[in-house]
């Protein structure tokens, strides 16, 4: 069905840029698909044709016309969250293992993006005016709050994740990851018993396209570094905490298996071995040289640090061992 939306510029929104007014305006818009809109030509600004630049001003008046949306990104689903610290520029939340980040092409719905888009826009979604309709007589609702997605975990990864509230935040928590001021640790348990107190595992990752998994140690690669730390050891596993000097994709999975320890319950990477070391030899499935099935991936994103994007105030976040991964230690200690 085909909406047709009707806004006359008032103060608040005097200078926005047009793609920014309809992303404060249509929640359930990603905005992909904003951009999309303006391409095609259905948006007007005083009967005119716009572009996504042009600043809107007091007394503009803009039209669109567009059909129902599919699912996105930003489509709010009442799902439960972890929520550990939260003021009005970030949040930081306890991912669980087994759901996404962000939505994909195959998967549109259940994702931590859809439990963010909820809980930051609640009271807007209660007000019943997450996406406006052609009767709606509110002229100016309150701005859709756009969860800024920093860093990602991988989908069988649990732990904590930090979320920009503001276009502000996301720029200035972007740079600092890219820039590397951020501390990350990671509770791992891994196969075989390590030997080493601490070390680095220093091997390249490059994605080899013709191969799966496409990311793997290969020359040609890209730096990628991990300090790790054994905190207890096993009879047939260990226990690490792991940190990730640079963040490749699947970094932790991919050097852990590749120097014989893959982590327990990798079925992507606990077959893999590592090019750079011909010492290495392939690995069985982790949880079966556990001689268990594991039922997840015992990955876990413990502690988080960061200069706040506003106060600059030094926070650190800590996350325990979810229960299932608990209990896959515990059973290993008893054996």
């Amino acid at each position: 069905m085909i909406h047709s939306f009707q806004f006359r510029i008032e103060h608040p929104d005097a200078g926005r840029r047009l793609d920014e007014f309809f992303a404060a305006r249509f929640g359930g818009l990603s905005r992909m698909r904003i951009a999309s809109l303006i391409e095609a030509g259905v948006c007007f600004v005083n009967g005119a044709v716009a572009r996504a630049g042009y600043r809107v001003i007091v007394g503009d008046t803009v039209d669109v016309s567009l059909d129902d949306a599919a699912p996105t990104s930003m489509s709010p689903e009442r799902i439960p969250l972890e929520v550990i610290y939260e003021d009005e520029h970030l949040v930081v939340v306890v991912k669980p293992a087994g759901i996404l980040v962000h939505p994909t092409m195959s998967v549109k719905t259940g994702t931590l993006a859809n439990a963010l888009a909820y809980h930051l826009n609640k009271s807007r979604i209660e007000d019943g005016v997450w996406m406006l309709d052609s009767r709606s007589s509110i002229p100016d609702p309150q701005p859709v709050i756009r969860p800024g997605l920093v860093h990602r975990l991988d989908r069988a990864t649990s732990g904590l994740i930090v979320i920009a509230k503001t276009p502000r935040a996301l720029a200035v928590l972007s740079r600092h990851f890219r820039k590397r001021l951020v501390e990350k640790r990671y509770l791992s348990l891994v196969s075989g018993v390590v030997e080493q107190d601490a070390g680095s595992i220093n091997a390249p990752i490059g994605r080899d396209p013709d191969q799966r998994p496409h990311w793997r140690v290969m020359d040609g690669g890209r730096h990628a570094e991990t300090k790790f730390r054994v905190l207890e050891r096993l009879a047939r596993a260990s226990l690490l905490e792991l940190e990730p000097v640079t963040g490749r994709t699947n970094q932790l999975r991919i050097h852990c298996a590749g120097v014989g320890h893959p982590i327990i319950g990798d079925e992507m990477y606990g077959m893999s071995n590592s090019e750079s070391d011909p010492q290495v030899e392939t690995v069985a499935r982790p949880s079966r040289i556990l001689g268990l099935e594991s039922g997840r991936l015992c990955l876990h994103a413990s502690s988080l640090a960061f200069h706040h994007p506003v106060g600059g105030d030094w926070m650190q976040f800590v996350s325990s061992l979810p229960d299932e991964f608990k209990r896959i230690v515990d059973q290993n200690r008893e054996e």
